[in-house]
């Protein structure tokens, strides 16, 4: 058994860091997902065994490498020679310092990396251009935060792993035959490429961040997740859609700058039109002088025009600038405060109905 693991030793632990790199790179997106679950005891259970199983993972992972970094050390002296305190030490002044260092180092760097990024891209992004908001600013730091960070986890990871095989093998050999394998694989990877570069141009164009409305690829939903690869977004039904970055031709952001009041209110066909304006007017009016929506109203909704003459009523347009992500709200409370004035004045909303008439004219 040894012998055989002796032989196969470099390839074991490229396969063990390999799994290691992989669950660094998943084991937090699998921890976000499962944290949304709901209810909140099972969250709590179910982040807990994740947890326990990636940990014991990583952890076999980890001492079958250290296996590994041994059976390649003592390879050069036969495949079945003993442990002995010269053959430790040996090995720990050839490797062992070396690979002390690299590790250090690249733990080093990811911290110095996770505590300087964030506030660097806080403070490019803390004044507003471009007829940004403050709220936008902050919600694009946030999004190349993450992408950021999990980029540069990704180069630390393999750069660690790179210099690390380097002191056992020629690392040479290996790039050339990864990159052979790569041209082949290449071909079926185009779409994973096409993603690719439709991420960075999403980010580079700040077409939507997270905490952005948006509709992508004919799904409109909250923008929970975006990386290089993929959007995440989720639907007013609790549905999560992960809709991949090459397949967006079209992105409307509801909450890019501002968002707007647009709404259509019908009036029957006997109404005086001036008298409704009015209360409509007023009714906004009113709306936007209190405290509470005076916040996120920015400019006061008002009657637009007459916008249609339809079959049962006539609808007038009201239009008016809020906040992103307010549009819904307010556009629901100026339904309910003008029914209840239309109400108040005997203004009439029409619904489709039918007259019938028996032999006589409609004025008679």
């Amino acid at each position: 058994m040894w012998g055989w693991f002796t032989d196969y030793s470099i390839w074991i632990l490229v396969i063990a860091g390999l799994v290691v790199f992989l669950l660094l790179l998943f084991s937090e997106g699998v921890r976000s997902i499962i944290a949304r679950i709901e209810p909140d005891k099972w969250q709590k259970k179910a982040v807990g065994s994740i947890n326990a199983v990636f940990w014991t993972i990583e952890g076999i992972a980890v001492v079958i490498m250290a296996v590994a970094f041994i059976a390649i050390t003592l390879s050069r002296e036969g495949a079945h020679a003993m442990v002995t305190m010269e053959t430790i030490q040996t090995w720990f002044l050839d490797y062992g310092v070396k690979i002390i260092i690299i590790l250090v180092v690249g733990v080093v760097l990811w911290i110095v990396l996770k505590q300087t990024l964030p506030p660097m891209v806080r403070r490019i992004m803390a004044r507003p251009r471009g007829g940004e908001s403050r709220e936008g600013m902050k919600k694009r730091a946030n999004t190349l935060q993450g992408v950021f960070l999990g980029l540069g986890r990704v180069v630390i990871i393999l750069m660690v792993i790179l210099m690390i095989l380097s002191e056992f093998v020629s690392i040479g050999p290996l790039l050339a035959g990864l990159g052979v394998a790569g041209i082949a694989v290449g071909f079926g990877a185009q779409y994973l490429i096409r993603d690719l570069i439709a991420g960075i141009f999403i980010l580079m164009e700040n077409q939507y961040r997270v905490g952005d409305v948006a509709k992508v690829a004919d799904v409109t939903g909250l923008v929970e997740e975006i990386n290089l690869r993929k959007t995440v977004l989720r639907d007013l039904d609790g549905i999560v859609h992960h809709v991949p970055n090459g397949e967006i031709r079209v992105a409307s952001n509801y909450t890019r700058h501002f968002a707007r009041v647009n709404l259509d209110i019908s009036v029957s066909y006997g109404t005086d039109l001036d008298f409704a304006i009015e209360v409509i007017n007023r009714v906004c009016k009113e709306m936007a002088e209190e405290e509470e929506w005076s916040k996120v109203i920015r400019t006061v909704p008002k009657v637009l025009r007459v916008n249609s003459l339809g079959d049962s009523g006539i609808d007038i347009k009201i239009i008016g600038d809020v906040k992103p992500l307010e549009q819904w709200n307010i556009m629901g409370q100026l339904r309910l405060r003008i029914k209840k004035a239309f109400d108040a004045e005997g203004i009439e909303i029409p619904w489709p109905h039918t007259k019938v008439y028996f032999g006589n004219k409609p004025g008679d």
